[in-house]
Protein backbone atom coordinates (compact mmCIF):
# COMPACT_ATOMS: atom_id res chain seq x y z
CA UNK A 1 0.00 0.00 0.00
CA UNK A 2 1.13 3.27 -0.54
CA UNK A 3 1.72 5.35 2.33
CA UNK A 4 3.46 8.86 3.14
CA UNK A 5 5.65 10.01 5.62
CA UNK A 6 6.38 13.95 6.48
CA UNK A 7 9.59 16.08 6.68
CA UNK A 8 10.08 19.61 6.35
CA UNK A 9 12.65 19.47 3.53
CA UNK A 10 12.02 22.90 1.51
CA UNK A 11 10.43 22.99 -1.86
CA UNK A 12 11.12 24.22 -5.57
CA UNK A 13 7.78 25.95 -5.36
CA UNK A 14 8.25 29.85 -4.32
CA UNK A 15 6.00 32.23 -2.79
CA UNK A 16 4.93 35.37 -4.66
CA UNK A 17 3.20 38.42 -3.86
CA UNK A 18 0.21 37.60 -6.43
CA UNK A 19 -0.72 34.61 -4.59
CA UNK A 20 -0.60 36.34 -1.10
CA UNK A 21 -3.11 39.35 -2.87
CA UNK A 22 -5.36 36.43 -4.04
CA UNK A 23 -5.23 34.90 -0.68
CA UNK A 24 -6.72 37.78 0.62
CA UNK A 25 -9.27 37.70 -1.10
CA UNK A 26 -10.59 34.68 -0.45
CA UNK A 27 -9.31 33.02 2.55
CA UNK A 28 -11.94 33.77 4.60
CA UNK A 29 -15.13 32.00 4.57
CA UNK A 30 -17.68 32.40 1.54
CA UNK A 31 -21.18 33.41 2.01
CA UNK A 32 -21.99 31.75 -1.21
CA UNK A 33 -25.57 33.01 -0.93
CA UNK A 34 -24.23 37.27 -0.62
CA UNK A 35 -22.85 36.29 -4.59
CA UNK A 36 -24.03 37.94 -7.32
CA UNK A 37 -25.92 35.16 -8.99
CA UNK A 38 -25.19 36.48 -12.64
CA UNK A 39 -22.17 36.47 -11.94
CA UNK A 40 -22.37 32.41 -12.35
CA UNK A 41 -24.35 32.64 -15.49
CA UNK A 42 -21.26 34.56 -17.09
CA UNK A 43 -18.85 32.14 -16.46
CA UNK A 44 -20.95 28.94 -17.22
CA UNK A 45 -22.02 30.69 -20.37
CA UNK A 46 -18.81 29.87 -21.77
CA UNK A 47 -19.18 26.08 -21.39
CA UNK A 48 -22.85 26.02 -22.38
CA UNK A 49 -24.55 23.57 -22.74
CA UNK A 50 -22.09 21.37 -21.41
CA UNK A 51 -21.80 22.99 -17.96
CA UNK A 52 -24.97 23.75 -16.19
CA UNK A 53 -25.19 21.16 -13.79
CA UNK A 54 -22.05 19.26 -15.08
CA UNK A 55 -21.84 16.22 -13.15
CA UNK A 56 -17.83 16.76 -13.69
CA UNK A 57 -17.98 19.75 -11.99
CA UNK A 58 -19.89 19.17 -9.16
CA UNK A 59 -17.80 15.68 -7.98
CA UNK A 60 -16.50 16.02 -5.03
CA UNK A 61 -13.96 13.76 -3.20
CA UNK A 62 -12.14 13.21 -0.05
CA UNK A 63 -9.41 15.73 0.98
CA UNK A 64 -6.29 16.14 3.06
CA UNK A 65 -5.81 19.28 5.07
CA UNK A 66 -2.29 18.82 6.34
CA UNK A 67 0.58 21.01 4.90
CA UNK A 68 4.18 20.00 4.36
CA UNK A 69 6.37 18.16 2.32
CA UNK A 70 6.49 14.71 1.78
CA UNK A 71 8.27 11.52 0.64
CA UNK A 72 6.48 8.24 -0.24
CA UNK A 73 7.04 4.35 0.14
CA UNK A 74 5.67 1.54 -1.08
CA UNK A 75 5.22 -0.47 1.91
CA UNK A 76 4.34 -3.42 -0.03
CA UNK A 77 6.28 -2.64 -3.25
CA UNK A 78 5.21 -1.87 -6.81
CA UNK A 79 5.56 1.39 -8.23
CA UNK A 80 2.29 3.43 -7.38
CA UNK A 81 -1.05 3.57 -6.93
CA UNK A 82 -3.14 1.48 -9.10
CA UNK A 83 -0.12 -0.01 -11.57
CA UNK A 84 0.77 -3.34 -11.76
CA UNK A 85 4.06 -2.84 -13.61
CA UNK A 86 6.62 -0.13 -14.63
CA UNK A 87 5.26 1.97 -17.34
CA UNK A 88 7.87 3.05 -19.97
CA UNK A 89 8.35 6.95 -19.66
CA UNK A 90 8.43 7.99 -22.72
CA UNK A 91 8.43 11.64 -21.43
CA UNK A 92 9.28 13.68 -18.80
CA UNK A 93 8.91 17.18 -17.15
CA UNK A 94 10.28 19.28 -14.65
CA UNK A 95 7.94 17.77 -12.33
CA UNK A 96 11.06 14.84 -12.07
CA UNK A 97 12.86 17.58 -9.81
CA UNK A 98 10.39 18.00 -7.38
CA UNK A 99 9.80 16.49 -4.19
CA UNK A 100 5.93 15.78 -3.67
CA UNK A 101 4.84 12.42 -4.47
CA UNK A 102 1.79 13.93 -6.18
CA UNK A 103 4.01 15.64 -8.60
CA UNK A 104 6.49 12.93 -9.49
CA UNK A 105 3.44 11.17 -10.58
CA UNK A 106 2.95 13.28 -12.86
CA UNK A 107 6.56 14.14 -14.34
CA UNK A 108 6.41 11.66 -17.07
CA UNK A 109 2.99 12.87 -18.27
CA UNK A 110 2.96 14.19 -21.96
CA UNK A 111 2.15 17.33 -20.62
CA UNK A 112 5.03 20.46 -20.10
CA UNK A 113 3.88 20.67 -16.33
CA UNK A 114 5.03 23.21 -14.18
CA UNK A 115 5.49 23.66 -10.53
CA UNK A 116 4.19 26.67 -8.95
CA UNK A 117 6.00 29.14 -9.32
CA UNK A 118 8.01 32.40 -10.89
CA UNK A 119 9.38 30.56 -14.06
CA UNK A 120 5.77 29.43 -15.10
CA UNK A 121 3.84 32.71 -14.40
CA UNK A 122 6.62 34.54 -16.07
CA UNK A 123 5.97 32.23 -19.41
CA UNK A 124 2.26 32.61 -19.65
CA UNK A 125 2.79 36.99 -19.64
CA UNK A 126 5.29 36.47 -22.42
CA UNK A 127 3.74 34.14 -24.46
CA UNK A 128 0.09 35.66 -23.37
CA UNK A 129 -1.18 32.68 -22.19
CA UNK A 130 -4.20 31.41 -19.90
CA UNK A 131 -2.87 29.17 -17.21
CA UNK A 132 -4.19 25.55 -16.34
CA UNK A 133 -3.81 25.03 -12.97
CA UNK A 134 -4.17 21.04 -11.90
CA UNK A 135 -4.21 20.40 -8.13
CA UNK A 136 -4.36 17.16 -6.17
CA UNK A 137 -2.95 14.92 -4.06
CA UNK A 138 -1.26 11.79 -3.77
CA UNK A 139 -3.75 9.29 -2.21
CA UNK A 140 -6.97 10.51 -4.14
CA UNK A 141 -8.73 8.29 -6.21
CA UNK A 142 -10.18 10.87 -8.88
CA UNK A 143 -6.89 12.36 -9.51
CA UNK A 144 -5.40 9.23 -10.58
CA UNK A 145 -8.24 8.42 -12.38
CA UNK A 146 -7.79 11.77 -14.53
CA UNK A 147 -4.39 11.16 -14.95
CA UNK A 148 -4.68 8.14 -16.50
CA UNK A 149 -7.38 9.14 -18.40
CA UNK A 150 -6.54 12.64 -19.90
CA UNK A 151 -2.73 13.54 -18.58
CA UNK A 152 -1.57 10.38 -20.06
CA UNK A 153 -3.10 11.08 -23.42
CA UNK A 154 -0.77 12.52 -25.85
CA UNK A 155 -3.38 14.07 -27.45
CA UNK A 156 -4.99 15.76 -24.83
CA UNK A 157 -1.22 16.61 -23.19
CA UNK A 158 -0.86 18.22 -26.86
CA UNK A 159 -3.28 20.73 -26.61
CA UNK A 160 -2.34 21.44 -23.15
CA UNK A 161 1.19 21.84 -23.79
CA UNK A 162 0.95 24.01 -26.67
CA UNK A 163 -2.54 26.57 -25.90
CA UNK A 164 -1.72 26.94 -22.11
CA UNK A 165 0.85 27.02 -19.48
CA UNK A 166 0.29 24.15 -17.10
CA UNK A 167 0.61 23.73 -13.44
CA UNK A 168 0.52 21.25 -11.00
CA UNK A 169 0.13 21.82 -7.41
CA UNK A 170 0.28 19.62 -4.49
CA UNK A 171 -2.56 20.27 -1.99
CA UNK A 172 -0.29 19.20 0.91
CA UNK A 173 2.75 21.11 0.11
CA UNK A 174 0.57 24.19 -1.25
CA UNK A 175 -2.90 24.26 1.00
CA UNK A 176 -2.64 28.14 0.55
CA UNK A 177 -3.12 27.91 -3.25
CA UNK A 178 -5.22 25.10 -3.11
CA UNK A 179 -7.50 27.00 -0.17
CA UNK A 180 -7.24 30.22 -2.90
CA UNK A 181 -8.79 28.52 -6.07
CA UNK A 182 -11.25 26.13 -4.05
CA UNK A 183 -12.99 29.20 -2.60
CA UNK A 184 -13.39 30.38 -6.09
CA UNK A 185 -14.58 26.68 -7.76
CA UNK A 186 -17.42 26.61 -4.70
CA UNK A 187 -18.85 30.13 -5.41
CA UNK A 188 -19.40 29.32 -8.97
CA UNK A 189 -20.05 26.28 -9.43
CA UNK A 190 -21.71 25.39 -6.96
CA UNK A 191 -19.19 22.36 -5.40
CA UNK A 192 -15.85 21.43 -5.11
CA UNK A 193 -13.09 18.88 -4.65
CA UNK A 194 -9.82 16.87 -6.13
CA UNK A 195 -8.57 17.45 -8.85
CA UNK A 196 -9.06 20.88 -8.84
CA UNK A 197 -9.14 21.88 -12.69
CA UNK A 198 -8.70 26.14 -12.80
CA UNK A 199 -8.31 28.14 -15.62
CA UNK A 200 -5.90 31.76 -14.79
CA UNK A 201 -5.24 34.84 -16.74
CA UNK A 202 -1.43 35.09 -16.82
CA UNK A 203 -2.25 37.76 -13.58
CA UNK A 204 -3.69 34.43 -11.59
CA UNK A 205 -7.31 35.85 -11.70
CA UNK A 206 -9.24 32.65 -11.51
CA UNK A 207 -12.04 32.69 -14.51
CA UNK A 208 -13.02 28.97 -14.89
CA UNK A 209 -13.00 26.32 -12.80
CA UNK A 210 -14.16 22.38 -11.88
CA UNK A 211 -13.00 19.50 -10.48
CA UNK A 212 -12.55 15.77 -12.66
CA UNK A 213 -13.55 15.92 -15.92
CA UNK A 214 -13.40 12.59 -18.38
CA UNK A 215 -11.49 12.66 -21.43
CA UNK A 216 -14.02 13.47 -23.96
CA UNK A 217 -17.90 14.05 -23.85
CA UNK A 218 -20.03 11.45 -22.00
CA UNK A 219 -23.93 12.41 -22.55
CA UNK A 220 -24.31 15.55 -20.76
CA UNK A 221 -20.48 15.49 -18.97
CA UNK A 222 -18.26 17.38 -21.43
CA UNK A 223 -15.24 16.34 -21.84
CA UNK A 224 -11.35 17.98 -20.98
CA UNK A 225 -11.30 17.85 -24.73
CA UNK A 226 -14.23 19.87 -25.33
CA UNK A 227 -13.75 22.16 -22.24
CA UNK A 228 -10.13 23.14 -23.82
CA UNK A 229 -11.32 23.64 -26.99
CA UNK A 230 -14.40 26.07 -25.90
CA UNK A 231 -11.74 28.10 -23.69
CA UNK A 232 -9.57 28.47 -26.07
CA UNK A 233 -12.03 29.75 -28.48
CA UNK A 234 -13.14 32.34 -25.54
CA UNK A 235 -9.94 33.25 -24.89
CA UNK A 236 -9.32 34.21 -28.40
CA UNK A 237 -12.74 35.79 -29.40
CA UNK A 238 -14.07 37.08 -26.36
CA UNK A 239 -11.03 37.77 -24.12
CA UNK A 240 -12.31 41.00 -22.65
CA UNK A 241 -15.20 39.53 -21.49
CA UNK A 242 -13.42 36.12 -20.28
CA UNK A 243 -10.83 38.48 -17.91
CA UNK A 244 -13.74 40.75 -16.51
CA UNK A 245 -15.28 37.67 -15.28
CA UNK A 246 -12.48 36.44 -13.59
CA UNK A 247 -11.80 40.61 -11.77
CA UNK A 248 -15.91 40.53 -11.24
CA UNK A 249 -15.56 36.92 -9.36
CA UNK A 250 -12.78 38.31 -6.53
CA UNK A 251 -14.85 41.51 -6.21
CA UNK A 252 -17.64 39.22 -5.31
CA UNK A 253 -15.91 36.83 -3.10
CA UNK A 254 -14.13 39.80 -1.42
CA UNK A 255 -17.38 41.05 -0.60
CA UNK A 256 -19.08 38.02 0.19
CA UNK A 257 -16.27 37.21 2.22
CA UNK A 258 -15.49 40.45 4.27
CA UNK A 259 -16.16 40.44 8.12
CA UNK A 260 -17.58 43.57 9.26
CA UNK A 261 -19.26 44.52 13.00
CA UNK A 262 -21.25 47.59 13.66
CA UNK A 263 -19.66 50.06 16.27
CA UNK A 264 -20.29 49.17 19.84
CA UNK A 265 -21.97 45.86 19.25
CA UNK A 266 -20.95 43.16 21.35
CA UNK A 267 -20.42 39.87 19.86
CA UNK A 268 -21.80 36.71 20.47
CA UNK A 269 -21.28 35.19 24.23
CA UNK A 270 -19.69 31.53 24.24
CA UNK A 271 -23.27 29.89 25.63
CA UNK A 272 -24.68 31.69 22.66
CA UNK A 273 -22.55 30.70 19.74
CA UNK A 274 -22.69 27.14 21.08
CA UNK A 275 -26.56 26.81 21.05
CA UNK A 276 -27.04 28.31 17.63
CA UNK A 277 -24.12 25.55 16.58
CA UNK A 278 -26.09 22.60 18.24
CA UNK A 279 -29.64 23.94 16.60
CA UNK A 280 -27.71 23.60 13.08
CA UNK A 281 -26.14 20.08 13.65
CA UNK A 282 -29.70 18.93 14.79
CA UNK A 283 -31.30 20.28 11.89
CA UNK A 284 -29.19 18.47 9.76
CA UNK A 285 -29.21 15.40 11.30
CA UNK A 286 -29.68 11.67 9.94
CA UNK A 287 -32.11 10.26 12.45
CA UNK A 288 -31.91 6.67 10.77
CA UNK A 289 -27.84 6.47 10.56
CA UNK A 290 -26.30 9.34 12.03
CA UNK A 291 -24.11 11.90 10.20
CA UNK A 292 -25.15 15.25 9.46
CA UNK A 293 -25.22 15.27 5.61
CA UNK A 294 -26.32 13.26 2.56
CA UNK A 295 -24.04 11.07 0.80
CA UNK A 296 -21.25 11.22 0.33
CA UNK A 297 -21.21 11.34 4.40
CA UNK A 298 -17.70 11.83 6.07
CA UNK A 299 -16.85 11.35 9.98
CA UNK A 300 -16.27 15.12 11.26
CA UNK A 301 -14.90 13.80 14.50
CA UNK A 302 -15.10 17.88 15.32
CA UNK A 303 -18.72 17.03 15.76
CA UNK A 304 -18.54 14.52 17.83
CA UNK A 305 -16.29 16.55 20.25
CA UNK A 306 -18.34 19.59 20.31
CA UNK A 307 -21.52 17.69 20.98
CA UNK A 308 -20.14 15.62 23.78
CA UNK A 309 -18.78 18.72 25.28
CA UNK A 310 -21.87 20.82 24.60
CA UNK A 311 -23.96 17.47 26.90
CA UNK A 312 -21.03 17.86 29.56
CA UNK A 313 -22.58 21.40 29.88
CA UNK A 314 -25.75 21.24 29.54
CA UNK A 315 -26.73 17.19 30.24
CA UNK A 316 -29.58 18.60 32.89
CA UNK A 317 -31.40 20.05 29.41
CA UNK A 318 -33.07 17.89 26.82
CA UNK A 319 -30.56 19.76 24.24
CA UNK A 320 -28.00 18.27 26.19
CA UNK A 321 -29.58 14.83 26.12
CA UNK A 322 -30.70 15.57 22.35
CA UNK A 323 -26.55 15.88 21.83
CA UNK A 324 -25.31 12.91 23.31
CA UNK A 325 -27.77 10.81 21.58
CA UNK A 326 -27.12 12.29 18.36
CA UNK A 327 -23.25 11.73 19.42
CA UNK A 328 -23.32 8.30 20.17
CA UNK A 329 -26.04 7.11 17.54
CA UNK A 330 -23.94 8.59 15.20
CA UNK A 331 -20.56 6.53 16.15
CA UNK A 332 -22.42 3.01 17.02
CA UNK A 333 -23.66 3.39 12.83
CA UNK A 334 -19.98 4.39 11.69
CA UNK A 335 -19.04 1.15 13.86
CA UNK A 336 -21.23 -1.28 12.29
CA UNK A 337 -20.91 0.53 8.73
CA UNK A 338 -18.51 -0.39 6.29
CA UNK A 339 -17.21 3.18 6.88
CA UNK A 340 -15.00 0.80 9.48
CA UNK A 341 -12.53 -1.78 8.32
CA UNK A 342 -14.18 -4.64 9.58
CA UNK A 343 -11.25 -6.79 8.41
CA UNK A 344 -7.89 -4.47 8.92
CA UNK A 345 -9.17 -1.59 10.96
CA UNK A 346 -9.24 1.81 11.28
CA UNK A 347 -12.28 4.42 9.33
CA UNK A 348 -11.99 4.64 5.23
CA UNK A 349 -11.99 8.36 4.26
CA UNK A 350 -15.73 8.73 3.78
CA UNK A 351 -19.10 6.33 2.79
CA UNK A 352 -20.49 7.12 -0.71
CA UNK A 353 -23.89 6.32 0.69
CA UNK A 354 -26.04 8.08 3.21
CA UNK A 355 -25.89 4.66 5.76
CA UNK A 356 -22.22 3.96 5.88
CA UNK A 357 -22.24 0.90 3.85
CA UNK A 358 -20.11 1.29 1.02
CA UNK A 359 -16.37 3.42 2.18
CA UNK A 360 -14.23 5.63 -0.20
CA UNK A 361 -10.98 3.28 0.49
CA UNK A 362 -8.60 5.67 1.69
CA UNK A 363 -7.63 6.25 4.88
CA UNK A 364 -6.22 9.20 6.54
CA UNK A 365 -4.23 9.69 9.78
CA UNK A 366 -5.55 12.54 10.98
CA UNK A 367 -9.03 11.06 10.89
CA UNK A 368 -7.77 8.08 12.84
CA UNK A 369 -6.60 10.25 15.28
CA UNK A 370 -9.72 12.12 16.02
CA UNK A 371 -11.42 9.17 16.17
CA UNK A 372 -9.62 7.20 18.32
CA UNK A 373 -10.00 9.96 20.77
CA UNK A 374 -14.24 10.57 20.03
CA UNK A 375 -14.92 6.79 20.27
CA UNK A 376 -12.26 6.90 24.01
CA UNK A 377 -14.66 10.25 25.08
CA UNK A 378 -17.63 8.35 24.07
CA UNK A 379 -16.84 5.34 26.29
CA UNK A 380 -15.74 7.33 28.69
CA UNK A 381 -19.25 8.94 28.97
CA UNK A 382 -21.61 5.86 28.29
CA UNK A 383 -19.14 3.07 29.59
CA UNK A 384 -20.22 0.88 26.48
CA UNK A 385 -18.08 -1.65 25.69
CA UNK A 386 -18.56 -1.04 21.78
CA UNK A 387 -17.06 2.19 21.70
CA UNK A 388 -13.61 1.09 23.57
CA UNK A 389 -13.24 -1.50 21.37
CA UNK A 390 -13.30 0.30 18.19
CA UNK A 391 -11.07 2.96 19.80
CA UNK A 392 -8.51 -0.13 20.55
CA UNK A 393 -8.99 -0.76 17.44
CA UNK A 394 -8.09 2.20 15.32
CA UNK A 395 -5.19 2.24 17.55
CA UNK A 396 -4.22 -1.21 16.42
CA UNK A 397 -4.41 -0.17 12.90
CA UNK A 398 -2.64 2.77 13.33
CA UNK A 399 0.15 1.43 15.33
CA UNK A 400 0.77 -1.68 12.87
CA UNK A 401 0.22 0.20 8.96
CA UNK A 402 0.38 3.91 9.81
CA UNK A 403 3.27 3.97 12.17
CA UNK A 404 7.38 3.75 10.69
CA UNK A 405 10.26 2.29 12.49
CA UNK A 406 11.80 5.53 12.47
CA UNK A 407 8.88 6.55 15.09
CA UNK A 408 6.93 8.63 12.63
CA UNK A 409 3.62 8.28 11.02
CA UNK A 410 2.47 7.60 7.82
CA UNK A 411 0.01 10.22 6.60
CA UNK A 412 -2.20 8.48 4.44
CA UNK A 413 -3.10 5.08 2.78
CA UNK A 414 -3.94 4.78 -0.82
CA UNK A 415 -7.20 3.88 -1.50
CA UNK A 416 -5.68 2.63 -5.53
CA UNK A 417 -2.74 0.46 -4.09
CA UNK A 418 -2.75 -3.10 -3.63
CA UNK A 419 -0.39 -5.23 -1.93
CA UNK A 420 2.21 -6.64 -4.16
CA UNK A 421 3.34 -9.66 -2.05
Amino acid sequence: MLRLVWSHAPSSASYINSSRILSHAFFRRVNTHSLDISLGRSITQILCPFYDNSPGLRFRTSCNRAAGVVHFRMASGGEGPGTSSPKPKTFSNRLSKEKSPYLLQHAHNPVDWFPWGQEAFEKAKSEDKPIFLSVGYSTCHWCHVMERESFEDEEIGKILSENFVCIKVDREERPDVDKVYMTFVQATSGGGGWPMSVWLTPELRPFIGGTYFPPRDTGRRPGLKTVLSRILEQWQGNREALESSGVRAIEALTKGTSIAANEGQTPPSGPDVANRCFQQLAHSYDEDYGGFREAPKFPSPVNFTFLLSFWAVNRSTSDGAEALQMALHTLRMMALGGIHDHVAQGFHRYSTDSSWHVPHFEKMLYDQAQLAVAYITAYQVSKEQVFADVARDVLLYVSRDLSDKSGGFYSAEDADSLPTS
